[in-house]
């Protein structure tokens, strides 16, 4: 699949803002008025821009309104729905937590929830595909959430200021159990191919007994749609690359930097750095996420 921009910016962005108000929501996090306003408006904000990204990936943004009209079939329709419930729900929270000083809890634990099914129903837009054998597994859905769940943790450590403080702490166990189920993830998606779901040239043409299915010519003569969307064909070296990429700057830096915050050194640049790596390795396994995606449609076009 093509690796868009928009959609890696719309699911690493989104994602870690439903995870900050996942957090908030369940009382961490320091409790005066002025934090109550950066909390709320860098967890909109990141939202905000991560949706704005996931609607700019349309032929038609103008017309990204009518997802909500879907939801009784759509997964992306519902993730339209239920982003709109989370917003409305912590926007309620947080007023009143700005103006009375308050945190009502159960009001909290209900955007929580909201935010949960909401980073649950982007995971399921892929999961439910068929047709992407790598995508059709469980732990797509748990390496959405312990994703989100360790961005929105990172990002409430960044904006306590260098605060020693528990978040911190579990930022740093969900971030390691996060990259534990991506790991899973990886090894499951090596040995997962078109061929292995039924999508092979041999499996499509019922050729297979005689041989392996050669392409003579395209189906076409020029390139498509589905070429450009579904074809997307990474070299084994970059992919192992990116994967290192990914490994390196959304895990290990990251995890050492919280352990030197955690243990030596409570400095409010520690937190920076760690997001900051976080981001760019996240955004390392998203590329690939997409880049290695093998549709069925391939099988089409002879791609192995």
């Amino acid at each position: 699949m093509h690796p868009a921009v928009s959609l890696l910016l719309f699911t690493t962005l989104s994602g870690a803002g439903f995870g900050l108000i996942a957090w908030t929501g369940l009382g961490f996090g320091p409790t005066g008025t002025w934090f109550a306003w950066l909390d709320a408006f860098v967890a909109g904000l990141l939202v905000t821009v991560g949706l704005s990204a996931s609607a700019m990936h349309l032929r038609r943004p103008d017309r990204a309104w009518r997802a909500f009209s879907q939801w009784r079939s759509s997964w992306l329709s519902r993730e339209a729905v239920l982003a709109a419930a989370t917003s409305a729900v912590f926007g309620v929270y947080a007023l009143i937590w700005i103006f009375t000083g308050a945190r009502l809890l159960p009001l909290g634990i209900v955007a929580t929830l909201l935010s949960a099914i909401t980073v649950y129903a982007t995971s399921m837009i892929y999961t439910q595909l068929r047709t992407v054998p790598r995508w059709a597994t469980p732990l797509t859905p748990a390496v959405f959430l312990a994703f989100a769940a360790a961005g929105g943790a990172l990002v409430l450590s960044v904006l306590e200021g260098g605060r020693s403080s528990p978040i911190a702490a579990i930022a740093l166990f969900a971030l390691v159990l996060a990259w534990i189920i991506k790991a899973a993830w990886w090894q499951r998606a090596m040995k997962t191919t078109r061929a292995s779901a039924g999508a092979s040239p041999e499996q499509a043409t019922g050729l297979g007994n005689i041989g392996t299915v050669s392409r003579f010519e395209l189906p076409h003569t020029g390139s498509n749609y589905l070429l450009r969307e579904m074809v997307f064909q990474v070299a084994r070296r970059r992919a192992r690359a990116v994967r290192r990429l990914a490994f390196l700057f959304g895990a290990a830096l990251p995890a050492v930097l919280l352990l030197i915050f955690l243990t030596f050194a409570p400095s409010p640049a520690l937190p920076v750095l760690a997001l900051v790596s976080h981001f760019a390795g996240l955004l390392c396994e998203r590329w690939l996420f997409f880049a290695e995606a093998e549709h069925a449609v391939g099988a089409y076009y002879g791609a192995r």
